[in-house]
């Protein structure tokens, strides 16, 4: 089946006893044993739940892996994706991550005596000059986030094959409709299931994609040894969102491709951070393991007044936290996103008091053009 059919029909040969067109939610924490000698499907929801397991066979068809689990939030995905490694492993990382995942790294992983180093990983050669014999896992965000870094996930990944490291690959921002990281060699995909895969910013979700049994395995028992798995209801609200991710997809791809254009027009706009410019560092890597650029954009501002007018004065955008809906958002990352980081490190990445990120929706791109222009220059 293509992508598009997938996204509806991934398990179309798990249907319920009652012939249900909509997954039902099965709220049941618990389930009766068929008999003392007979395997049950389900025994207890942190282990496997008939909602969670369908959205799971989906997610893991349309990323082309062996398994998929969903949790309760994209840093739970993350979380557990750590557990692989042990104290005194080292992690090559990109230096322009989700604060999230940065926090995470900086203020637990390393407490339990994980190593990082951060670094461009859009600099292959440089990749492997940090690799030492107790390297595990390269991890990458591409894009990332916020500032829209492009790593070339092929020729990292046969870095790894060469030296027996494993690659994990955030692919929130352009979730598998347009990007498939194992496919171009990764061994683990994360996911924040919170944005563009449900895509109505009505739940919390995230996702481990593996790419085999033995990886599969692991992750299965740390997860159902931590928790953290994905409720029922969220795993069908999820569900839902992933039937009309093409369309989404599609429809902010084109949004934003005209908006980062016209932003490149505007005098009071000093910098603009967005994948699809033909000239953009890294464009050439995009077209070939990408199908599209998605919706998030980052832009530097003349000045701090400039930046806090921007927010007080969207209509149409809102001033708010993620990603990734079908609403269009703006997000002040020195105050948001990245407020943990030391503002040293926070500005040395240009992460400043005039620097915001705009996640494009689904809305008339006219509309959108419309509203900013106002707020910039009214």
């Amino acid at each position: 089946m293509k992508f598009e059919t997938l996204c509806l029909h991934a398990d179309l040969n798990e249907k319920d006893e009652w012939g249900t067109l909509t997954q039902a939610i099965c709220q049941s924490a618990t389930f009766v044993h068929k008999g003392v000698d007979v395997d049950s499907p389900y025994s207890y929801s942190r282990l496997s739940n008939p909602t969670r397991s369908h959205l799971e066979r989906t997610i893991c068809a349309l990323e082309g892996g062996y398994a998929a689990y969903a949790f309760s939030s994209g840093m739970t995905a993350i979380t557990v994706s750590m557990m692989l490694l042990k104290p005194n492993d080292h992690v090559i990382a990109t230096n322009d991550l989700y604060g999230g995942a940065l926090r995470l790294f900086n203020n637990v992983n390393k407490a339990n005596g994980i190593e990082f180093d951060f670094i461009d990983t859009s600099n292959i050669p440089l990749i492997e000059s940090k690799i030492k014999p107790n390297t595990r896992v390269i991890y990458l965000e591409t894009p990332s986030n916020p500032l829209m870094q492009i790593t070339d996930i092929e020729e990292v990944a046969k870095l790894c094959h060469k030296h027996n490291i494993l690659l994990y690959v955030d692919n929130t921002f352009l979730t598998p409709y347009y990007q498939k990281p194992l496919e171009l060699g990764a061994d683990l995909v994360i996911h924040s299931g919170t944005k563009y895969l449900g895509g109505h910013n009505d739940a919390l979700a995230g996702f481990v994609v593996l790419k085999n049994k033995e990886l599969a395995d692991k992750v299965l028992y740390y997860s159902k040894t931590i928790g953290g798995q994905l409720a029922p209801f969220d795993s069908f609200l999820i569900e839902r969102g992933i039937k009309t991710l093409p369309i989404r997809m599609d429809r902010i791809n084109d949004n934003a491709y005209k908006i980062a254009n016209w932003l490149r027009t505007c005098n009071k706009i000093k910098k603009v951070y967005y994948v699809g410019f033909d000239d953009y560092k890294g464009h050439d890597i995009i077209l070939k393991q990408s199908k599209g650029y998605g919706g998030m954009i980052s832009i530097e501002v003349e000045s701090e007044e400039l930046a806090k007018k921007i927010l007080r004065d969207v209509k149409i955008f809102q001033y708010a936290e993620s990603l990734g809906g079908v609403d269009s958002l703006i997000t002040y990352p020195m105050r948001q996103t990245h407020a943990d980081l030391p503002k040293e490190e926070r500005e040395a990445k240009g992460i400043n008091e005039r620097f915001l990120r705009i996640s494009v929706g689904i809305e008339n791109v006219d509309d959108l053009i419309s509203d900013l222009k106002e707020a910039i220059y009214e």
